[in-house]
C-alpha cells in the first residue's frame, strides 16, 4: 500500500483539492492499492471552501464538506506533497515531495479568490497528479 498526503497551509483549498482529485484519478484508473489524504500545516477545523466545491464538482470529483486537519504526527511509510516550496521545511520527513518537482513551479494559494482561479489551481494539481501517478508506476516497475 502506497500513502499519501497532500500538505497547505489551511487544508481549505488546496491540499483538500489534491486529495480529492487523485481520489478521482486513482478510481477513474482502477489503481486500488495508493491511500490518499490532506492536512494543513495551520488548519483550524474550517469547512472546505466553497470556490474549491464549485471546481471539484466540475472535474466531477467529490466535493462534499469536510472539516479541515492539521498536520500531526509524521507517519514514515507515508510520502507527503507540500504545495508550497517552503512548507517543506516544516516537515520532518525523508518522504516529501513539492508540487514544484513535478510541475517546476509551487502550487500558488487561490485562498480568497474567485471560481476562474481555484479551477486554474485545480488544473495545475491535476497535471502534478497526473505526473505522481506515472512516478509511483515506474516505482512499482523497479
Amino acid at each position: 500500500m502506497i500513502k499519501i498526503c497532500f500538505v497547505c497551509t489551511g487544508n481549505t483549498c488546496r491540499s483538500i483539492m489534491a486529495e480529492r482529485l487523485m481520489k478521482k484519478l486513482l478510481k477513474d484508473r482502477k489503481i486500488l492499492d495508493v491511500k490518499v489524504i490532506s492536512r494543513g500545516l495551520r488548519a483550524q477545523g474550517e469547512n472546505i471552501a466553497e470556490n474549491a466545491k464549485i471546481t471539484l464538482k466540475k472535474f466531477k470529483a467529490s466535493a462534499g464538506n469536510r472539516k479541515s486537519v492539521k498536520l500531526g504526527k509524521i507517519d514514515k511509510e507515508m510520502l507527503y506533497v507540500v504545495m508550497s516550496q517552503y512548507m517543506k521545511d516544516e516537515i520532518a520527513s525523508n518522504k516529501i515531495i513539492t508540487m514544484k518537482s513535478l510541475l517546476g513551479y509551487d502550487i500558488a494559494d487561490p485562498y480568497g479568490g474567485d471560481e476562474e482561479v481555484y479551477y486554474k489551481t485545480a488544473q495545475d494539481i491535476n497535471k502534478a497528479n497526473e505526473i505522481l501517478i506515472n512516478k509511483i508506476n515506474i516505482w512499482r516497475e523497479l
